[in-house]
């Protein structure tokens, strides 16, 4: 049985249609790459995965319907998202931001600390004070702390310098190799999912036009989909 099921999900801003029949699967402990260019809808399927919009057609998540439930209760059944601009508590400190959503569980401020040293550095510090890099840092770390089994991260290295890009993508290679978590990855850098991207589902126009092994992602399919 699949941990996530999104099965023909269609959804509006107002008048104007954004997705028109978007399905994707998740096993546990895989990692799925949702992608495509801007604007095809990847954003916007994780709002509705996350039940922060509305929706038609199937969410269910651990065998259970979540399409009618409110992002709150997605999260406490297993739902950690990570989400586009990172949106920190600028005013508390690094250790208040991850502790404020802590669900009890493997994932605790050590462990968050052990994958992210620098967090460990700047307990106390400000979040509104950190660098982007560590921003999203603390943002993953926050996620992990809710103890989740999926974690969702949109678009987790736009945007950050070269370095710290590779430090948060050795993360996620960390967190494949000895969390066993399902994680679903917003992005369009193709090396770097190569390493750690299972399946990729591949969105236009607000529906899903691909979906095969992530090693398959190359050559035309890239070119068509991807303008890459």
């Amino acid at each position: 049985m699949s941990l996530l099921e999104l099965h023909d999900l269609t959804a509006s801003y107002g008048a104007s249609q954004a997705l028109f029949g978007v399905s994707l699967e998740i096993a546990e402990g895989e990692v799925l790459a949702l992608m495509g260019r801007n604007g095809m809808g990847k954003s916007t399927t994780v709002r509705c995965l996350c039940g922060m919009m509305a929706a038609g057609g199937v969410r269910r998540f651990a065998g259970q319907d979540i399409g009618k439930l409110p992002s709150h209760r997605v999260a406490r059944l297993g739902v950690g998202l990570v989400p586009e601009g990172r949106r920190c508590f600028r005013d508390l400190s690094v250790t208040e931001n991850l502790i404020a959503a802590a669900r009890p569980g493997a994932w605790d401020q050590a462990k968050v600390e052990a994958l992210f040293p620098r967090l460990a550095e700047r307990r106390g510090q400000v979040a509104g004070t950190l660098s982007g890099g560590e921003q999203q840092m603390l943002a993953i770390g926050r996620a992990l702390m809710t103890n989740p089994r999926l974690l969702v991260l949109d678009e987790a290295t736009e945007g950050l310098a070269p370095l710290v890009r590779q430090e948060i993508w050795d993360a996620l290679g960390v967190l494949k190799r000895d969390s066993g978590l399902s994680i679903l990855v917003v992005d369009k850098a193709l090396a770097e999912l190569a390493q750690v991207a299972d399946r990729a589902v591949i969105l236009e126009r607000g529906r899903s036009v691909w979906d095969g092994v992530f090693a398959e992602v190359k050559g035309e399919v890239a070119e068509r989909y991807l303008g890459v």
